[in-house]
């Protein structure tokens, strides 16, 4: 499972040109889940999400969590992410699992999130989205379970 993440004051997704989702200061999660992944990874890239000390405290230094500054998680699907272009110019995606694996694992890791008592929104799986942002730093981390 891989997730990009991005520190924002602000994401949202649109589909078909009207607002899906939207969050204020927080994380955008980018979720790539892969053929070998399981809850297990899913669960514990929640958790590293929502324990990871990215905000910056008083101090200016980065000292706190998402769930610390009371911030939201906006989780996007992105099979893209599990893409590997070692080879020639066009992608191999043989790693990424299929949609009826994927989607699964998707709303468990959202459902995970949730469960640390963060708020939580989604993009819509498999659909054709537009995401918004404005990165805060910009501060960009890229995480593996």
């Amino acid at each position: 499972m891989k997730a990009l993440i991005q520190r924002v004051k602000r994401a949202s997704v649109s589909i078909n040109d009207e607002l899906y989702s939207s969050i204020g200061t927080g994380i955008l999660v980018f979720l790539g889940v892969e053929n070998s992944d399981e809850k297990e990874n899913a669960a514990k890239l929640a958790q590293k999400i929502s324990g990871l000390r990215i905000f910056e405290d008083g101090n200016e230094k980065m000292n706190l969590s998402v769930k610390d500054i009371q911030g939201e998680v906006l989780v996007v699907s992105q099979f893209t992410l599990c893409g590997d272009c070692k080879k020639g110019t066009r992608p191999s995606f043989d790693k990424a699992a299929p949609p009826e694996k994927a989607v699964k694992l998707y709303e468990y890791f959202v459902k995970c999130i949730n469960d640390l008592n963060i708020p939580v929104k989604t993009g819509k799986f498999r659909a054709m989205m537009h995401v918004e942002l404005v990165n805060d730093g910009p501060v960009t981390f890229m995480l593996e379970k």
